[in-house]
């Protein structure tokens, strides 16, 4: 891609130390004009807020159980009242001790152009936790915000087709390994690989936990580097940059079998969700719930994501 030089330096020049303390405030560049794409504006946080609502009372939601059929028909619906004509893919995959079965829910949005961008958010919840156990951060944050984008693209007509890809079994059950953990991403990834679109695909975005009230988006080191610098860049024209860090781990996350596939990817999260500033305790306990969220969190993901796919879609 065309702009892929100049992220990267972007990159070098605007990242180094953001761990350590805010860079500089960068003047916001508005995005050169990507026909089909909504403005950041048109996204409603509110909407998204009560696709969170709607995805936290079905529970529990663990994959593999009914109540995870129950949200993925749940989220197929949703995106049919948008337009959308939506796959569910049911699939059988081995867990420890057995076999289980998953389901990926995927709308289409065609695009003039060959490209390819997919918005990625699981829906699942860790198992274990509780009967009641709402997952509200994790995985009802980025379900919502993903679903909103969805209905807010709906009826556009973009120069890159556009996938929105709410995938099942992100969560392991004992320990991350080729068996247990992110079932629904390593599916996808394999059909676009086995398939040939992979070569097609411009952008992986993952969304993950992205509702804390004090939001603080870890991007992992794990991401490909113009993505990286274009969420940096994105954050900065939301007016939201100090909320941005870059993360100097990798983060074992959907984003992971789709870079292994050989397709760019990134993956945007919050792993500060806790009591304080720095923890994650609320993280896979019973205090992910929904009074930990704010609308304006939401907002600040979804409108960050629309200018990300603005300057992906530039002609």
């Amino acid at each position: 891609m065309h702009y892929q030089a100049f992220l990267l330096a972007v990159l070098i020049g605007f990242l180094t130390g953001c761990d350590r303390s805010p860079t500089p405030p960068v003047p916001p560049v508005k995005p050169a004009s990507a026909p089909g794409i909504p403005d950041p504006g048109a996204f409603q946080a509110t909407s998204a807020w009560a696709y969170v609502e709607g995805l936290v009372a079905i529970r529990p939601r663990d994959a593999g159980t009914p109540g995870a059929r129950r949200a993925a028909q749940w989220i197929y619906t949703t995106l049919a009242t948008f337009g959308y004509e939506p796959e569910l893919d049911s699939f059988d995959d081995p867990i420890p001790g057995g076999t289980a079965t998953f389901h990926n829910v995927i709308a289409r949005l065609p695009g003039t152009g060959s490209d390819i961008i997919l918005l990625i958010s699981h829906f699942d919840t860790k198992n274990g936790i509780g009967p009641d156990f709402q997952g509200a951060n994790d995985s009802g944050s980025s379900t919502g915000v993903l679903l909103e984008l969805a209905r807010r693209f709906a009826g556009n007509r973009p120069n890159p087709s556009i996938w929105f890809a709410f995938v099942d079994g992100e969560e392991c059950r004992t320990a991350y390994g080729p068996h247990d953990g992110l079932h629904g991403s390593r599916r996808l990834a394999r059909q676009l690989r086995e398939t040939g679109i992979a070569s097609n695909v411009s952008a992986v975005i993952v969304l993950d936990m992205i509702g804390d009230r004090d939001l603080t988006v870890n991007v992992p080191a794990n991401g490909t580097p113009y993505l990286v610098a274009l969420a940096f860049r994105a954050a900065t024209e939301a007016g939201i940059r100090p909320r941005f860090r870059l993360y100097d781990h990798a983060v074992l996350d959907d984003h992971v079998p789709f870079m292994e596939a050989g397709m760019p990817a990134i993956n945007l999260i919050d792993f500060e969700y806790g009591s304080r500033p720095g923890a994650n305790d609320y993280w896979h306990t019973m205090e992910d719930s929904l009074d930990k969220l704010s609308v304006q969190s939401l907002e600040h993901i979804g409108r960050t994501t629309i200018r990300m796919i603005q300057t992906l879609a530039r002609p």
